[in-house]
């Protein structure tokens, strides 16, 4: 695929791209977000990777970031998905270690740190087995076609005994609920999110992957914000961390690589 047709697909989703000048050169000022595509990608990998933005919320990334100081974990971690690696900033060095993944190399991502570009979906991630202590997808699995052989992915990354962290939109939420009823599909599910959001997973479905792909102590927790329906504001956070199935937009699945016992 030329670098014309990929800047023609990210631009047909609404993806940011450098302009050129007459001389056929990019526009420094206009430079944003992609610079580097992994080869031969599918069309439809390339368009659901530029609808992300390489970004999610701040909400998911503190919950991520709690979910891991509150394991004491530590180590090397792989960010599948890291987008431009807005992930670190919330890891205040608790890492000695950082290794981003994603199909496109955003603009942004720290120049200290060690990116891969590569399409995860059609091919295993480029990375030794048991190579870090922590693998996280944040807002990735609601993406891809095959989430199971995605799963097994993350837990091949990680040495036993450590942890994998995957998140992904709450469909149980209270506006997620109230969008399938009135609209007959869930709220990270509308027409407006197609075809970056393409697999709806409950909290149930991810236990279950975690289970099939031999992941144990798995937990699932919830980023306590959420919005509410027909209004551009949140809900207050304590009453999120009251309900925090209800009133949260996003759920994380936090499970373990088992350690092997000696006979």
């Amino acid at each position: 695929m030329s670098g014309g047709d990929v800047e023609r697909r990210a631009r047909a989703c609404g993806h940011p791209v450098r302009s050129r000048r007459p001389d056929g050169r990019s526009s420094r000022r206009s430079r944003t977000a992609v610079l580097t595509v992994a080869p031969s990608p599918t069309p439809s990998t390339v368009d659901r990777a530029a609808l992300s933005r390489g970004a999610s919320d701040d909400a998911i990334y503190r919950s991520v970031a709690a979910a891991l100081v509150a394991r004491k974990c530590s180590g090397t971690i792989v960010d599948v998905g890291c987008g431009a690696g807005r992930l670190l900033t919330y890891l205040q060095g608790r890492f000695d270690r950082y290794i981003g993944v994603d199909l496109i190399a955003y603009a942004g991502f720290p120049v200290s740190e060690r990116r891969i570009v590569a399409d995860v979906e059609q091919q295993s991630i480029p990375l030794a087995s048991r190579c870090a202590d922590v693998a996280v997808a944040v807002e990735v699995i609601e993406h891809l076609e095959n989430p199971r052989a995605f799963v097994r992915g993350l837990t091949r990354l990680v040495a036993p005994g450590g942890w994998v962290v995957i998140t992904t939109p709450n469909q149980r939420s209270a506006l997620s609920l109230l969008t399938l009823a009135f609209r007959g599909r869930f709220a990270a599910f509308q027409d407006v999110n197609y075809p970056a959001h393409i697999t709806a997973l409950l909290d149930v479905d991810l236990r279950r992957i975690a289970s099939e792909c031999g992941l144990v102590d798995a937990r699932i927790e919830f980023t306590a914000c959420g919005r509410i329906p027909k209004a551009h504001q949140c809900y207050p956070e304590f009453l999120s961390r009251r309900f925090p199935a209800a009133l949260s937009d996003n759920v994380l699945l936090v499970a373990r690589t088992p350690i092997p016992v000696l006979a």
